[in-house]
Protein backbone atom coordinates (compact mmCIF):
# COMPACT_ATOMS: atom_id res chain seq x y z
CA UNK A 1 0.00 0.00 0.00
CA UNK A 2 1.32 3.63 -0.97
CA UNK A 3 1.71 6.55 1.54
CA UNK A 4 -1.41 8.31 -0.73
CA UNK A 5 -3.30 5.34 -0.41
CA UNK A 6 -2.89 5.39 3.41
CA UNK A 7 -3.24 8.70 3.86
CA UNK A 8 -6.65 8.56 2.16
CA UNK A 9 -8.16 5.85 4.17
CA UNK A 10 -6.86 7.46 7.47
CA UNK A 11 -8.72 10.75 6.07
CA UNK A 12 -11.39 8.29 5.40
CA UNK A 13 -11.96 6.44 8.68
CA UNK A 14 -12.07 10.23 10.40
CA UNK A 15 -14.68 12.05 8.14
CA UNK A 16 -16.79 8.85 8.85
CA UNK A 17 -16.40 9.16 12.55
CA UNK A 18 -17.34 12.89 12.39
CA UNK A 19 -21.02 13.12 13.51
CA UNK A 20 -22.69 16.37 13.55
CA UNK A 21 -23.58 17.48 17.10
CA UNK A 22 -26.92 18.69 17.48
CA UNK A 23 -25.67 22.56 18.04
CA UNK A 24 -24.21 22.46 14.67
CA UNK A 25 -25.64 23.90 12.06
CA UNK A 26 -27.18 21.33 9.09
CA UNK A 27 -25.19 22.97 5.72
CA UNK A 28 -27.62 21.04 2.72
CA UNK A 29 -25.35 18.71 0.50
CA UNK A 30 -22.58 20.43 2.33
CA UNK A 31 -22.03 17.23 4.80
CA UNK A 32 -19.05 17.09 7.78
CA UNK A 33 -17.68 14.55 5.75
CA UNK A 34 -17.60 16.57 2.52
CA UNK A 35 -15.94 19.78 4.06
CA UNK A 36 -13.36 18.02 5.73
CA UNK A 37 -12.20 16.27 2.69
CA UNK A 38 -12.56 20.10 0.41
CA UNK A 39 -10.68 21.54 3.71
CA UNK A 40 -7.91 18.63 3.40
CA UNK A 41 -7.42 19.23 -0.34
CA UNK A 42 -7.26 23.25 0.12
CA UNK A 43 -4.81 22.72 2.25
CA UNK A 44 -2.62 19.93 0.74
CA UNK A 45 -2.43 21.98 -2.61
CA UNK A 46 -2.19 25.40 -0.93
CA UNK A 47 0.01 24.51 1.76
CA UNK A 48 2.37 21.93 -1.11
CA UNK A 49 2.79 24.74 -3.99
CA UNK A 50 3.91 27.48 -1.54
CA UNK A 51 6.60 25.16 0.37
CA UNK A 52 7.99 23.86 -3.30
CA UNK A 53 8.90 27.85 -3.87
CA UNK A 54 12.13 27.46 -2.05
CA UNK A 55 13.38 24.90 -4.36
CA UNK A 56 13.46 28.11 -7.07
CA UNK A 57 16.16 29.78 -5.31
CA UNK A 58 19.11 28.74 -6.44
CA UNK A 59 18.08 28.15 -10.62
CA UNK A 60 16.22 31.52 -10.56
CA UNK A 61 19.45 33.70 -9.54
CA UNK A 62 21.56 31.52 -11.22
CA UNK A 63 19.68 32.06 -14.12
CA UNK A 64 18.70 35.78 -13.28
CA UNK A 65 22.66 36.96 -12.10
CA UNK A 66 20.50 37.76 -8.73
CA UNK A 67 21.69 37.44 -5.18
CA UNK A 68 20.03 35.54 -2.88
CA UNK A 69 19.11 38.11 -0.72
CA UNK A 70 16.87 39.91 -4.04
CA UNK A 71 15.23 36.27 -3.91
CA UNK A 72 14.67 36.30 -0.28
CA UNK A 73 13.83 39.53 -0.02
CA UNK A 74 11.09 39.00 -2.46
CA UNK A 75 9.93 35.70 -0.61
CA UNK A 76 9.73 37.91 3.00
CA UNK A 77 7.72 39.68 1.39
CA UNK A 78 5.50 37.04 0.37
CA UNK A 79 5.05 36.63 3.80
CA UNK A 80 5.06 39.86 4.86
CA UNK A 81 1.62 40.94 2.81
CA UNK A 82 0.29 36.75 3.98
CA UNK A 83 0.40 38.17 7.34
CA UNK A 84 -1.35 41.58 6.11
CA UNK A 85 -3.61 40.13 4.31
CA UNK A 86 -4.86 37.64 6.56
CA UNK A 87 -6.60 39.51 9.05
CA UNK A 88 -8.53 40.89 6.37
CA UNK A 89 -9.57 37.11 4.47
CA UNK A 90 -10.28 36.13 8.81
CA UNK A 91 -12.73 38.98 8.75
CA UNK A 92 -14.30 38.79 5.19
CA UNK A 93 -14.56 34.75 5.44
CA UNK A 94 -16.41 35.47 9.08
CA UNK A 95 -19.27 37.37 7.47
CA UNK A 96 -19.78 35.80 4.04
CA UNK A 97 -18.06 32.56 4.46
CA UNK A 98 -14.34 31.03 2.88
CA UNK A 99 -15.71 30.08 -0.46
CA UNK A 100 -15.79 33.33 -2.21
CA UNK A 101 -12.61 34.92 -0.56
CA UNK A 102 -10.95 31.50 -1.47
CA UNK A 103 -11.99 32.20 -4.80
CA UNK A 104 -10.41 35.59 -4.93
CA UNK A 105 -6.92 34.69 -3.61
CA UNK A 106 -6.63 31.06 -6.01
CA UNK A 107 -7.02 33.15 -8.97
CA UNK A 108 -4.58 36.55 -7.13
CA UNK A 109 -1.81 33.34 -6.42
CA UNK A 110 -1.86 32.13 -9.83
CA UNK A 111 -1.34 35.09 -11.21
CA UNK A 112 1.53 35.63 -9.02
CA UNK A 113 2.86 32.56 -9.73
CA UNK A 114 3.36 32.80 -13.37
CA UNK A 115 4.55 36.46 -13.43
CA UNK A 116 7.63 35.22 -11.52
CA UNK A 117 8.20 33.42 -14.99
CA UNK A 118 8.44 36.81 -16.52
CA UNK A 119 10.38 38.86 -13.95
CA UNK A 120 13.50 39.68 -15.26
CA UNK A 121 14.59 41.99 -12.71
CA UNK A 122 14.70 41.93 -8.83
CA UNK A 123 11.60 45.00 -8.86
CA UNK A 124 9.14 42.76 -10.73
CA UNK A 125 9.99 39.53 -8.54
CA UNK A 126 9.25 41.64 -5.42
CA UNK A 127 5.70 42.42 -7.06
CA UNK A 128 4.80 38.91 -8.61
CA UNK A 129 6.64 36.63 -6.06
CA UNK A 130 6.09 39.22 -3.19
CA UNK A 131 3.08 41.21 -3.13
CA UNK A 132 0.87 39.58 -5.35
CA UNK A 133 1.51 36.12 -4.11
CA UNK A 134 1.37 37.26 -0.72
CA UNK A 135 -1.97 38.25 -1.18
CA UNK A 136 -2.89 35.61 -2.93
CA UNK A 137 -1.44 33.18 -0.21
CA UNK A 138 -3.60 35.06 2.67
CA UNK A 139 -6.96 34.90 0.68
CA UNK A 140 -6.46 31.21 0.18
CA UNK A 141 -4.76 30.43 3.02
CA UNK A 142 -5.55 26.41 4.49
CA UNK A 143 -6.36 28.28 7.77
CA UNK A 144 -9.42 29.85 6.00
CA UNK A 145 -10.35 26.16 5.25
CA UNK A 146 -9.71 25.27 8.58
CA UNK A 147 -12.17 27.85 10.10
CA UNK A 148 -15.07 26.31 8.02
CA UNK A 149 -14.03 22.86 9.05
CA UNK A 150 -14.22 23.39 12.52
CA UNK A 151 -17.57 24.97 12.22
CA UNK A 152 -19.41 21.50 10.99
CA UNK A 153 -17.83 19.31 14.35
CA UNK A 154 -18.55 19.41 17.44
CA UNK A 155 -16.53 20.83 20.36
CA UNK A 156 -15.17 17.52 21.11
CA UNK A 157 -13.43 17.46 17.64
CA UNK A 158 -12.02 20.79 17.47
CA UNK A 159 -8.45 19.96 18.23
CA UNK A 160 -8.26 16.75 15.71
CA UNK A 161 -9.82 18.48 13.00
CA UNK A 162 -7.53 21.15 12.85
CA UNK A 163 -4.61 18.36 13.41
CA UNK A 164 -6.01 16.84 10.56
CA UNK A 165 -6.13 19.80 8.17
CA UNK A 166 -2.53 20.66 9.06
CA UNK A 167 -1.24 17.32 8.63
CA UNK A 168 -3.25 17.71 4.59
CA UNK A 169 -1.19 20.47 4.04
CA UNK A 170 2.15 18.78 5.33
CA UNK A 171 1.19 15.95 2.79
CA UNK A 172 1.12 18.75 0.18
CA UNK A 173 4.69 19.66 0.94
CA UNK A 174 5.58 15.75 0.67
CA UNK A 175 3.88 15.72 -2.93
CA UNK A 176 4.94 18.69 -4.20
CA UNK A 177 8.71 19.06 -2.88
CA UNK A 178 10.06 16.18 -4.80
CA UNK A 179 7.78 16.80 -8.16
CA UNK A 180 8.56 20.00 -8.09
CA UNK A 181 12.22 19.16 -8.14
CA UNK A 182 12.21 16.77 -11.10
CA UNK A 183 10.01 19.48 -13.04
CA UNK A 184 12.62 21.81 -12.71
CA UNK A 185 15.66 19.26 -13.29
CA UNK A 186 13.90 17.86 -16.53
CA UNK A 187 11.45 20.94 -17.94
CA UNK A 188 12.97 23.64 -16.00
CA UNK A 189 11.87 26.41 -13.35
CA UNK A 190 9.79 28.62 -15.51
CA UNK A 191 7.39 25.53 -16.72
CA UNK A 192 7.36 24.19 -13.24
CA UNK A 193 6.09 27.71 -12.20
CA UNK A 194 3.85 27.66 -14.70
CA UNK A 195 2.29 24.05 -13.90
CA UNK A 196 2.14 25.16 -9.82
CA UNK A 197 -0.02 28.14 -11.23
CA UNK A 198 -2.62 25.85 -12.95
CA UNK A 199 -2.22 23.83 -9.99
CA UNK A 200 -3.77 26.76 -8.07
CA UNK A 201 -6.73 27.15 -9.49
CA UNK A 202 -8.13 23.95 -8.62
CA UNK A 203 -8.99 25.48 -5.22
CA UNK A 204 -12.16 27.57 -6.87
CA UNK A 205 -13.88 24.48 -7.26
CA UNK A 206 -13.01 23.15 -3.48
CA UNK A 207 -14.39 26.04 -2.14
CA UNK A 208 -17.70 25.76 -3.44
CA UNK A 209 -17.56 22.88 -0.97
CA UNK A 210 -17.00 25.13 2.12
CA UNK A 211 -20.38 25.80 4.11
CA UNK A 212 -21.64 29.60 4.93
CA UNK A 213 -21.20 31.34 7.98
CA UNK A 214 -22.40 30.34 11.10
CA UNK A 215 -26.05 32.14 11.40
CA UNK A 216 -26.93 34.09 14.54
CA UNK A 217 -29.14 31.82 15.93
CA UNK A 218 -27.01 28.92 15.37
CA UNK A 219 -24.18 30.85 16.85
CA UNK A 220 -25.86 31.87 19.96
CA UNK A 221 -26.85 28.33 21.07
CA UNK A 222 -23.32 27.46 20.11
CA UNK A 223 -21.36 30.50 22.11
CA UNK A 224 -23.89 32.58 23.42
CA UNK A 225 -22.06 35.59 21.82
CA UNK A 226 -24.11 36.53 18.98
CA UNK A 227 -24.98 40.21 20.19
CA UNK A 228 -20.42 40.34 19.75
CA UNK A 229 -19.35 42.34 17.22
CA UNK A 230 -16.39 41.66 15.29
CA UNK A 231 -15.31 45.07 16.78
CA UNK A 232 -15.75 44.11 20.30
CA UNK A 233 -14.29 40.47 19.76
CA UNK A 234 -10.90 41.76 18.51
CA UNK A 235 -10.69 44.25 21.76
CA UNK A 236 -11.59 41.62 23.76
CA UNK A 237 -8.50 39.52 22.35
CA UNK A 238 -6.09 42.44 22.44
CA UNK A 239 -7.05 42.96 26.12
CA UNK A 240 -6.22 39.37 27.32
CA UNK A 241 -2.84 38.57 28.12
CA UNK A 242 -2.59 35.16 26.50
CA UNK A 243 -3.84 36.03 23.28
CA UNK A 244 -0.77 38.89 23.40
CA UNK A 245 1.54 35.70 24.41
CA UNK A 246 0.28 33.85 22.03
CA UNK A 247 0.87 36.02 19.62
CA UNK A 248 4.57 37.18 20.47
CA UNK A 249 5.50 33.45 20.81
CA UNK A 250 4.13 32.68 17.02
CA UNK A 251 6.44 35.13 15.65
CA UNK A 252 8.94 32.66 16.28
CA UNK A 253 7.12 29.79 14.66
CA UNK A 254 7.00 31.92 11.42
CA UNK A 255 11.09 32.55 11.83
CA UNK A 256 11.99 28.96 11.88
CA UNK A 257 9.80 27.50 9.37
CA UNK A 258 9.86 30.52 6.74
CA UNK A 259 14.07 30.37 7.14
CA UNK A 260 14.28 26.80 6.99
CA UNK A 261 11.89 26.21 4.11
CA UNK A 262 13.73 29.43 1.80
CA UNK A 263 17.15 28.35 2.64
CA UNK A 264 17.40 25.01 3.60
CA UNK A 265 17.78 23.70 -0.14
CA UNK A 266 20.46 26.08 -0.57
CA UNK A 267 21.88 25.46 1.98
CA UNK A 268 22.01 22.11 1.58
CA UNK A 269 23.96 22.74 -1.77
CA UNK A 270 26.60 24.72 -0.17
CA UNK A 271 27.76 21.71 2.01
CA UNK A 272 28.66 20.17 -0.96
CA UNK A 273 25.65 17.62 -1.32
CA UNK A 274 23.86 16.41 -3.76
CA UNK A 275 20.88 19.13 -3.96
CA UNK A 276 18.44 16.33 -4.19
CA UNK A 277 18.68 15.79 -0.76
CA UNK A 278 17.47 19.61 0.05
CA UNK A 279 14.08 18.61 -1.86
CA UNK A 280 14.38 15.08 0.11
CA UNK A 281 14.66 17.36 3.16
CA UNK A 282 11.26 19.55 2.17
CA UNK A 283 9.58 15.86 1.67
CA UNK A 284 10.52 14.61 4.95
CA UNK A 285 9.41 18.14 6.57
CA UNK A 286 5.83 17.47 5.50
CA UNK A 287 5.84 13.68 5.76
CA UNK A 288 6.73 13.66 9.34
CA UNK A 289 4.79 16.77 10.19
CA UNK A 290 1.59 14.83 9.10
CA UNK A 291 2.65 12.99 12.32
CA UNK A 292 3.35 15.86 14.28
CA UNK A 293 0.09 17.76 13.60
CA UNK A 294 -2.25 15.13 13.69
CA UNK A 295 -0.48 14.50 16.95
CA UNK A 296 -0.88 17.64 18.38
CA UNK A 297 -4.57 17.71 17.62
CA UNK A 298 -4.53 14.31 20.02
CA UNK A 299 -2.87 16.00 22.61
CA UNK A 300 -4.66 18.84 22.56
CA UNK A 301 -7.54 17.30 23.38
CA UNK A 302 -6.08 15.64 26.50
CA UNK A 303 -3.62 17.94 27.71
CA UNK A 304 -2.41 21.32 28.35
CA UNK A 305 -2.30 23.03 25.07
CA UNK A 306 0.16 25.70 26.00
CA UNK A 307 2.51 23.14 27.70
CA UNK A 308 2.91 21.28 24.48
CA UNK A 309 3.24 24.73 22.81
CA UNK A 310 6.11 25.42 25.12
CA UNK A 311 7.42 21.93 24.65
CA UNK A 312 7.66 21.92 20.76
CA UNK A 313 9.75 25.38 20.79
CA UNK A 314 11.95 23.97 23.06
CA UNK A 315 12.49 20.88 21.16
CA UNK A 316 12.62 23.14 18.15
CA UNK A 317 15.96 24.75 19.79
CA UNK A 318 17.39 21.46 20.91
CA UNK A 319 17.37 20.01 17.07
CA UNK A 320 19.04 23.24 15.84
CA UNK A 321 22.02 22.91 18.09
CA UNK A 322 22.17 19.14 16.87
CA UNK A 323 22.65 20.16 13.60
CA UNK A 324 25.20 22.52 14.35
CA UNK A 325 26.81 20.30 16.26
CA UNK A 326 26.89 17.27 14.42
CA UNK A 327 28.89 16.62 11.16
CA UNK A 328 26.83 17.53 7.94
CA UNK A 329 26.15 13.81 6.33
CA UNK A 330 23.55 13.25 4.10
CA UNK A 331 22.22 11.66 7.19
CA UNK A 332 22.44 13.86 9.76
CA UNK A 333 20.61 15.97 7.31
CA UNK A 334 17.70 13.53 6.70
CA UNK A 335 17.46 12.73 10.16
CA UNK A 336 17.31 16.37 10.86
CA UNK A 337 14.38 17.15 8.57
CA UNK A 338 12.65 14.08 10.06
CA UNK A 339 12.77 15.26 13.49
CA UNK A 340 11.92 19.03 12.38
CA UNK A 341 8.94 17.54 10.61
CA UNK A 342 7.14 16.56 13.79
CA UNK A 343 7.63 19.99 15.16
CA UNK A 344 7.10 21.89 12.26
CA UNK A 345 3.57 22.93 11.96
CA UNK A 346 2.33 20.87 15.97
CA UNK A 347 2.11 24.39 16.94
CA UNK A 348 -0.70 25.36 14.33
CA UNK A 349 -3.85 23.29 15.67
CA UNK A 350 -2.36 24.15 19.45
CA UNK A 351 -2.63 27.45 18.83
CA UNK A 352 -5.89 28.08 16.80
CA UNK A 353 -7.44 25.29 19.67
CA UNK A 354 -6.41 27.75 22.72
CA UNK A 355 -8.33 30.58 20.12
CA UNK A 356 -11.11 28.41 19.99
CA UNK A 357 -11.16 27.47 23.30
CA UNK A 358 -11.02 30.31 24.89
CA UNK A 359 -12.92 33.19 22.18
CA UNK A 360 -14.68 30.82 20.87
CA UNK A 361 -15.23 30.23 16.80
CA UNK A 362 -17.28 32.94 15.63
CA UNK A 363 -14.37 34.77 14.72
CA UNK A 364 -11.98 32.37 14.84
CA UNK A 365 -10.53 33.28 11.36
CA UNK A 366 -10.26 36.94 12.36
CA UNK A 367 -8.52 36.49 15.39
CA UNK A 368 -5.79 33.58 14.48
CA UNK A 369 -4.93 36.02 11.14
CA UNK A 370 -4.33 38.79 13.78
CA UNK A 371 -2.25 36.12 15.35
CA UNK A 372 -0.80 34.57 12.21
CA UNK A 373 0.69 38.06 11.25
CA UNK A 374 3.02 38.21 14.28
CA UNK A 375 4.17 34.67 12.59
CA UNK A 376 4.33 36.57 9.29
CA UNK A 377 6.79 39.22 10.72
CA UNK A 378 9.09 36.24 11.81
CA UNK A 379 8.75 34.71 8.52
CA UNK A 380 9.84 38.28 6.80
CA UNK A 381 12.54 38.52 9.07
CA UNK A 382 13.60 34.88 8.79
CA UNK A 383 13.48 34.87 5.30
CA UNK A 384 15.19 38.08 4.86
CA UNK A 385 18.15 38.25 7.34
CA UNK A 386 18.96 34.83 5.96
CA UNK A 387 19.61 35.96 3.00
CA UNK A 388 21.42 39.25 4.12
CA UNK A 389 23.58 37.03 6.38
CA UNK A 390 24.33 34.50 4.22
CA UNK A 391 25.82 37.26 1.60
CA UNK A 392 27.95 39.29 3.87
CA UNK A 393 29.46 36.37 5.87
CA UNK A 394 29.32 33.24 3.40
CA UNK A 395 27.38 31.16 5.96
CA UNK A 396 24.26 30.41 7.68
CA UNK A 397 25.44 29.84 11.06
CA UNK A 398 24.51 33.28 12.54
CA UNK A 399 20.70 31.93 11.62
CA UNK A 400 20.96 28.88 12.99
CA UNK A 401 21.96 30.63 16.53
CA UNK A 402 19.22 33.09 16.23
CA UNK A 403 16.91 30.08 15.78
CA UNK A 404 18.05 28.31 19.16
CA UNK A 405 17.81 31.28 20.57
CA UNK A 406 13.96 32.11 19.86
CA UNK A 407 13.14 28.64 20.23
CA UNK A 408 14.12 28.79 24.13
CA UNK A 409 12.67 32.14 24.49
CA UNK A 410 9.00 30.77 22.58
CA UNK A 411 9.08 28.03 25.07
CA UNK A 412 9.13 30.65 28.03
CA UNK A 413 6.55 33.12 26.95
CA UNK A 414 3.84 30.61 26.37
CA UNK A 415 4.08 29.12 29.98
CA UNK A 416 2.04 32.10 31.48
CA UNK A 417 -0.99 31.78 28.80
CA UNK A 418 -4.47 31.28 30.54
CA UNK A 419 -5.94 28.90 28.46
CA UNK A 420 -9.49 28.90 30.61
CA UNK A 421 -12.29 29.55 27.67
CA UNK A 422 -13.94 33.19 29.06
CA UNK A 423 -16.66 33.29 31.20
CA UNK A 424 -18.94 34.45 28.62
CA UNK A 425 -18.70 30.84 27.19
CA UNK A 426 -18.21 29.10 30.42
CA UNK A 427 -21.96 30.55 31.24
CA UNK A 428 -22.86 29.12 27.77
Amino acid sequence: MGLCDAALIALYALVMSVSTPPAVPRTGWRTPALVLVAGCLIAMIGFGVRSALGLFLEPMTVDRGWTRESFGFALALQNLFWGLGLPIAGALADKYGSSRVIMFGALTYAAGLFGMTVAEAPFMLNVFAGVLSGIGIAFSAFTLALASMVRVVGVEKRALVLGLGTAAGSFGQVIFSPISQGFIEYSGWSATLTILSLTVLFLIPLAIVLPAVLSSQSAQSQHNNAKQSLKEAVREAIGHKGFVLLTTGFFVCGFHVAFITVHFPAYVRDLGLDPKYGAYSLALIGLFNIVGSFGSGIVGQKYSMKMSLSTIYFLRACVILALLLLPKTPLVILLFASVMGILWLSTVPLTTGIIAQVFGVQYMATLFGIVFLSHQIGSFIGVWMGGVLYDQTGSYNGMWWAGIFFGVLAALIHLPINEKPLARLSAA
